[in-house]
């Protein structure tokens, strides 16, 4: 990747963190840790990755990306926002009874959102299911799910993995947030669900292990993974839950709570300096 378009991508996964900041400090609920933690991948995804039309959310032939770890709808939105779904000041909506921006994805109500999640493990299922249903119609669109780490404890998760496995969705990315961190402590502490790779391996997909916060890494992985034929990919992205605010980072604290007044400027004032 050359420069000038890491670059691009570093100022848009920065305003994608400025804008979850935003968000969740003024909703004062939601989760920052794993949104910030996604935030690189979530840019590449919308600005370089995936084929979708902003002035036409529903176009059929559109990339689907499934946000299975439905709590972290804070990324989302922004990156959603940022690619012109919608206006950028809705963000300061979020979780109000009036908005359109859910504490968790509505497919419903929010343009772009492609699935409903939020109940952990549902939205890899049926993006599982989106994935087949372009094979049986003949479609090229690709599907994408980011999984989280302490979601991958869920059985469901397991599955679907086998469904994907046994219909050889090739068309299908997984991608596992590892960050480390769930509500409860360390993942390995609270429900250990390692090795992620050699257990993808079993279940018969292709796994690719990256650095979630580095853009050249991302761009290989999903390249690679448009390679493979006859079976799923997954990727395993190792990330810093609360990436880019100094306080956030690896702390459990952070998974689920929003930053006062003077934590919020702290944060706007740290990802300011790198835009």
């Amino acid at each position: 990747m050359n420069q000038e378009k890491k670059n691009q991508l570093t100022k848009i996964a920065t305003q994608i963190r400025l804008d979850i900041v935003e968000a969740v400090h003024a909703a004062s609920s939601g989760h920052p840790g794993g949104s910030l933690s996604i935030a690189d991948l979530i840019a590449y995804l919308y600005f370089e990755e995936m084929n979708v039309n902003p002035a036409d959310p529903k176009w059929a032939d559109r990339d689907r990306l499934v946000l299975s770890k439905g709590h972290t709808a804070p990324a989302l939105y922004a990156a959603l926002a940022e690619k012109g779904y919608f206006d950028r000041a809705e963000l300061k909506k979020l979780r109000q009874v009036d908005s359109f921006l859910q504490g968790h994805p509505d497919m419903k109500g929010t343009p772009g959102v492609d699935m409903t999640t939020g109940s952990l493990g549902l939205g890899f299922s049926a993006a599982c299911g989106m994935a087949l249903a372009a094979k049986l119609d003949g479609k090229d669109y690709r599907t994408y799910s980011i999984i989280g780490d302490g979601e991958s404890e869920e059985g469901q998760i397991w599955e679907a993995c086998m469904f994907a496995a046994h219909y050889k969705l090739d068309n299908l990315c997984a991608i596992f947030d590892w960050n480390g961190l769930q509500i409860d402590g360390p993942v390995t502490e609270v429900m250990n669900p390692t090795p992620h790779d050699k257990k993808l391996e079993a279940f018969g997909f292709h796994v690719i292990t990256i650095d979630g916060h580095d853009f050249d890494q991302i761009e290989a992985a999903l390249n690679e993974a448009k390679t493979v034929k006859g079976k799923p990919t997954a990727i395993i992205m190792k990330t810093v839950k609360g990436k880019g605010v100094s306080y956030m980072e690896n702390q459990v604290g952070w998974h689920g709570s929003a930053p006062n007044d003077e934590q919020y400027a702290i944060a706007v004032a740290e990802l300011s300096a790198n835009l």
